[in-house]
């Protein structure tokens, strides 16, 4: 078990997207953070106390949480000075980086000096089976992006709020780093070879009541020429009944490749649905979600109408409004 509170590692991240980790457990378990911790020139801030280690220590954090998720997933040295300060300081680490921890001997001797937890989520804790595509009971519902890091987890996490505080049946599945941390368990779908990621989602996502819906994490983009492979394990392993595209609107290219621009809501409508047919043929694209947290009220209302008129679903922002009109959409299938 991840020992809480946390003290929150952003590290040097160069943007907000970069402490995406730690804005999401910030947002959806701020029970958990005792403070942020930022270096020299991080331009990230999750709206939290800053502190160095020994004021969070002494401020009842006990897990320093790597809260960033850069390119590739690695470690520069000025972190591991940090980190071997945190051990030295009777912090455990916890981290979601596809670099682990448990692979630095350097970390790893300081640890075990000191007595401390290296806590690695990448991990598979499970040998998951080879995807069988057979039908399963219950209900699943998975946001699919125009882009990744455009608010898929947000948009199952306020779901399955709003579903629970309705008195429903609903479970968050996580499939990421972020989502674990938050939520205490799941799948890290990026970290499964590649043959086994459909069955990984099948695993996650078993049998269930008849009128109990899993809301599925979801991760990359169909359209992300880097990330395209993890979605579509989530589209065929997950059979989800319905679908929530989700949109950030201000986006000039696709994260991280700036000689690609993003595809229609459109156009990810019509390659994400006939792609969820092939395991579910009832599945149906229900709604829209898009983060508007770069946009004003006023240019975030214009925006959810003027996509809602163009599309004919039912668009919101459901961590900035709410996920009601979301959930309505799953409860008239």
């Amino acid at each position: 078990m991840i020992e809480t509170p946390y003290l929150l590692f952003l590290g040097d991240a160069p943007d907000q997207l970069g402490a995406k980790v730690a804005q999401g457990i910030r947002d959806w378990r701020p029970e958990n953070v005792i403070a942020q911790f930022r270096m020299d020139g991080c331009k990230a801030d999750v709206k939290v106390a800053d502190m160095d280690l020994a004021a969070a220590k002494a401020s009842g954090a006990k897990t320093l949480v790597i809260g960033v998720a850069n390119q590739g997933g690695t470690m520069s040295s000025a972190w591991k000075r940090v980190l071997i300060e945190a051990l030295s300081e009777g912090f455990d680490i916890a981290s979601g980086m596809h670099s682990l921890l448990r692979n630095e001997p350097d970390l790893v001797a300081v640890a075990r000096e000191y007595g401390r937890e290296l806590h690695d989520v990448r991990i598979p804790s499970v040998t998951y089976p080879i995807a069988n595509g057979i039908k399963r009971s219950g209900k699943r519902c998975l946001a699919v992006g125009t882009d990744c890091s455009a608010g898929k987890m947000y948009t199952a996490l306020a779901m399955d709020k709003e579903m629970k505080a309705r008195g429903l049946k609903s479970s968050f599945r996580a499939t990421g780093q972020t989502g674990i941390l938050v939520t205490g368990d799941g799948v890290p779908l990026d970290a499964v070879v590649a043959d086994f990621m459909a069955g990984a989602v099948e695993w996650l996502t078993p049998d269930n009541d008849a009128d109990h819906w899993d809301m599925i994490e979801g991760q990359g983009s169909l359209f992300h020429i880097s990330f395209s492979g993890v979605t579509l394990a989530l589209i065929h392993g997950g059979q989800p009944d319905a679908l929530i595209l989700s949109h950030e609107p201000t986006r000039t290219h696709m994260r991280g490749l700036p000689s690609y621009s993003l595809p229609t809501l459109e156009a990810l409508r019509d390659t994400a649905l006939p792609l969820a047919r092939i395991a579910n043929p009832n599945a149906e694209v229900v709604g829209i979600s898009v983060n508007t947290a770069a946009l004003g009220e006023d240019e975030a209302l214009q925006c959810l109408h003027d996509i809602e008129k163009r599309m004919g679903l039912p668009t919101a922002d459901p961590f900035r409004q709410g996920a009601a009109r979301l959930c309505d959409a799953l409860e008239a299938l």
